[in-house]
C-alpha cells in the first residue's frame, strides 16, 4: 500500500513539473513545438559548428548537406527569443558566416 502511494505521488510530480514546464514556455509566447524545434536545432548547430573548422576540405555535395541543415537551424532559433540562446551565439554567427560564403560561391559558379 506505501508503495502505490509512493509511486502516484512521484506521478504526480512528475505531470505538475511537465504542466510547469509548458506553462513557463507558453508565458515566454512560445509555442512548445518550436521550443522542441529549438532544442534538436541546437544539438545540429553543435554539429555543424564542428564542421565549420574543415570548411575548406568540404567538396559540393557536403556544403549543400551543410546549407541545408543550417537553414533549419536558422529558422529554430528565429522562433524563440535571442534570451535562451545568447550563448550559443558565437557559434550561430561562425555557421551564419560560412552559410554566406557558401551561398556567395555557388552564386558566382552560377
Amino acid at each position: 500500500m506505501e508503495v502505490l502511494t509512493i509511486i502516484y505521488i512521484l506521478v504526480f510530480i512528475i505531470f505538475a513539473l511537465i504542466a510547469f514546464s509548458v506553462m513557463q514556455i507558453k508565458q515566454a509566447g512560445m509555442k512548445v513545438r518550436d521550443f522542441a524545434e529549438f532544442i534538436q536545432a541546437n544539438q545540429i548547430l553543435d554539429d555543424l559548428y564542428e564542421i565549420t573548422k574543415k570548411y575548406e576540405k568540404m567538396d559540393s555535395k557536403e556544403k549543400i548537406i551543410f546549407l541545408m541543415e543550417a537553414e533549419k537551424v536558422f529558422k529554430a532559433f528565429d522562433k524563440v527569443p535571442s534570451m535562451l540562446w545568447e550563448d550559443e551565439y558565437q557559434k550561430y554567427t561562425k555557421i551564419l558566416d560560412i552559410y554566406r560564403d557558401i551561398k556567395i560561391v555557388r552564386w558566382n559558379e552560377r
